[in-house]
């Protein structure tokens, strides 16, 4: 399988940032109408699974990214 192109690793990480910041604003959202403390809600959001595997696949891709020039792809 071919390396993906510098825009593939741009439009992942637009896409994946967005879910990211999609499902944090459901955490927090379903947090303050339980009328969870704050605490609470960051511990949640930071030992939230997918969140780990959003990060861990945003950081390789920003890795891939950064061995990239845009005149490479």
């Amino acid at each position: 399988m071919p390396d993906p192109s510098h825009q593939d690793c741009l439009e992942s990480i637009e896409a994946l940032t967005a879910y990211r910041d999609r499902l944090i604003a459901d955490v927090t959202a379903m947090g303050q109408r339980l009328k969870l403390p704050k605490t609470r809600v960051e511990a949640t959001l930071a030992s939230h699974a997918e969140l780990q595997r959003i990060e861990a696949v945003l950081v390789q891709l920003n890795s891939q990214l950064g061995m990239q020039s845009p005149a490479s792809s």
